[in-house]
């Protein structure tokens, strides 16, 4: 397969055009860095109240069929095989949406089957998975399919919460769906949690996070409900028919949450994320770390040595471009070297391990924050930036005065 790569009408934001070569400074990095794939999956049975994520249900596809979406990923991989060129060794895959879990396990076992010969030795492939959507069986053929890390969309253990959050699940489900995992063989396991819903008390969100660590997991993410525009759940808030989310509210509940998790043997890694001993995500810690992935499927996000493109988002207009032989891209960036500087503190910076000092562009400033309480004094005197429990709070500030 050719591809002729065109350049798209201009997404909103005056985004450059997109082009089917990388700078020679960005292919360098492929083979100093590590390199992820992620498969977006845009199929849900019903959209949630609060997400605004790239996902589609069957009415709002256009004749875009989930039987498609495997010849199309693969279309895909050739062009990225083309334009690397080469696959690399793949560290990490991750398959996200959506509902991934709608796939059945011989889909993901061909599509394993045409990359194991790129995969790294300890690859780690991560599936998302909606608990209502799985049965023991799927879960032992997306294990025998090669998928070794599973993470399931709790949210919370609070009927009233599930309720205003328009989640189809119940504990049940969750309960069923963490054990089945484990009993199949999952070994790493984690749960999705949101905080600071609209109704949601100290107790239900105590209970949520005591429930979740009673399942075998050894990794847990949990989010502040943010209010996206254009949901459901943005309008009825509109409307005055729920409540604006409290952000001190919010506040306490991460608190709670740090808190509750070290007392169980979670430590935390990234601001969001906790897990057990050898337990954190390394997908997602190569978004974190500034390295390479190739993002597969509509509204899939890349970077490449300091090249980022996006792809279209509509999967019929995703569709039509591979079919065509054309780029889905939809815009592309190229960031110089201040800017990747810029991400790469204000990333590592959310992370346990932090940054060295001498990697701030101004290392004094440094010192105008020694009294704040928002760095942990110990990994300073060893030449370290670490936020503490009170500066992951106020992590967006603390990068802003790191780079003025």
């Amino acid at each position: 397969m050719v591809f002729t790569l065109r350049v798209p009408k201009q997404p909103e934001g005056d985004l450059p055009p997109v082009s089917g070569e990388l700078p020679d400074s960005a292919l360098a990095t492929i083979s100093q860095r590590k390199f992820g794939l992620y498969l977006h999956v845009p199929f849900c049975v019903k959209r949630c109240g609060y997400c605004d994520f790239n996902t589609y249900t069957a009415t709002e596809l256009g004749g875009f069929s989930a039987e498609q979406w495997p010849e199309l990923i693969l279309l895909e991989l050739e062009l990225a095989n083309r334009t690397l060129p080469g696959l690399p060794k793949i560290d990490t895959i991750f398959i996200g949406g959506g509902t991934p879990s709608l796939i059945s396990p011989d889909i993901y076992q061909s599509l394993l089957n045409e990359l194991k010969n790129n995969f790294a030795k300890d690859i780690e492939i991560t599936l998302e998975a909606n608990p209502d959507s799985v049965s023991r069986e799927s879960l032992y053929g997306y294990f025998a399919a090669g998928i070794n890390r599973i993470s399931f969309g709790m949210q919370s253990a609070a009927a009233n919460v599930l309720k205003v959050l328009d989640r189809t699940h119940n504990l049940t489900s969750v309960e069923q769906a963490v054990h089945g995992a484990s009993d199949v063989g999952f070994r790493n396991i984690s749960l999705d949690l949101i905080y600071g819903t609209p109704g949601e008390s100290d107790a239900d969100w105590l209970n949520s996070l005591k429930f979740a660590t009673d399942l075998p997991i050894n990794h847990l993410s949990a989010y502040s409900l943010i209010v996206e525009s254009g949901t459901k759940l943005a309008a009825q808030v509109k409307r005055g028919n729920i409540a604006q989310p409290d952000d001190d509210i919010a506040a306490s509940r991460y608190l709670t949450a740090d808190q509750y998790l070290q007392q169980r043997g979670f430590g935390w890694y990234e601001i969001s994320n906790w897990s057990k001993p050898d337990g954190d995500c390394r997908h997602n810690q190569i978004y974190w770390q500034s390295d390479n992935w190739w993002g597969l499927g509509p509204g899939a996000h890349s970077h490449i040595g300091g090249v980022r493109w996006w792809n279209e988002k509509y999967p019929t207009t995703w569709a039509a471009a591979l079919q065509e032989n054309l780029s889905p891209a939809a815009g592309r960036e190229e960031l110089n070297q201040q800017q990747q500087q810029f991400e790469s503190v204000m990333l590592q910076l959310r992370q346990r391990s932090g940054l060295s000092v001498s990697k701030l562009p101004r290392p004094d400033l440094v010192a105008q924050l020694t009294s704040t309480g928002w760095l942990e004094l110990a990994a300073l005197a060893g030449g370290r930036v670490v936020l503490s429990q009170s500066g992951r709070l106020m992590a967006d500030r603390v990068a802003a005065e790191l780079l003025k």
